[in-house]
């Protein structure tokens, strides 16, 4: 175990919250039947922290990740990227806020099969206002060497991180992760998880990550426990594990 920053001395020197969500409520519509995705969900996510969200399935994590990074409106409620409320927003301002802001990975890589991993990483940092270099986001997370290797040619946990470096190539605020190790042994899974907590570490990412698998959290600054589309818990650890500590 590693020593680190408690979560809570991370929120003390922060200057600024970057996420602030507060009453959040999210309804679908399923024919005649109303479903409630969240209810009443306050979060707050802080810089460098790295946050975990546990859960089963159908709690409301993925949901409450889609509304923090711009992909879904929430049907009540309010979320301010530093002092921009968000609810206000129409698609385009959204979607603004999606290319310069958040950084996604998903638990499905969603690599273009013609391009190589360069390419593929190109395609964030041709519109990015302020982006690395895509081969520097690809040695970032050791694919230095594989910077023409096709997808096809890349293992799953190398798809991933390829995944990772497009994500973070654009200098996100913030990097939202929705079971990026879902698709992958728990060895792969540990080597993904290593990209992520350097990203959070030396770049200073604010990092949301949905996992149903309770180890994982021991890597984290803080971990929300959700269920029937509530925030039931909320703990911080003393000290984030490495990764690579990690069993499941």
């Amino acid at each position: 175990m590693r020593p680190d920053r408690t979560a809570q001395a991370r929120h003390d020197d922060a200057t600024d919250v970057v996420l602030r969500a507060h009453q959040l409520t999210k309804i679908y519509g399923m024919g005649e039947v109303e479903v409630a995705a969240l209810r009443g969900v306050d979060f707050e996510l802080f810089p460098r922290e790295l946050v975990v969200l546990l859960g089963p399935s159908g709690s409301g994590k993925s949901t409450l990740l889609n509304i923090l990074g711009g992909l879904d409106v929430p049907t009540s409620g309010t979320i301010a990227y530093g002092d921009h409320d968000l609810t206000r927003d129409d698609d385009a301002a959204l979607t603004a806020y999606r290319r310069e802001h958040v950084g996604f990975v998903f638990q499905f890589y969603n690599l273009v099969p013609s391009l190589t991993a360069l390419e593929n990483v190109a395609l964030v940092t041709d519109i990015a206002p302020d982006p690395m270099a895509a081969d520097e986001a690809l040695a970032l997370v050791g694919l230095e060497q594989r910077l023409d290797h096709f997808p096809s040619q890349l293992s799953g946990g190398e798809q991933q991180r390829v995944a990772i470096a497009r994500a973070v190539a654009k200098r996100p605020a913030i990097l939202l992760c929705d079971e990026p190790t879902g698709a992958l042994d728990a060895a792969t899974g540990r080597r993904v998880l290593e990209v992520i907590d350097r990203v959070n570490r030396e770049l200073g990412t604010a990092t949301a990550l949905i996992t149903h698998n309770a180890p994982i959290a021991r890597m984290a600054d803080r971990v929300i426990r959700m269920s029937d589309g509530r925030i039931i818990h909320i703990e911080h650890n003393a000290s984030r594990v490495s990764p690579s500590e990690l069993a499941w």
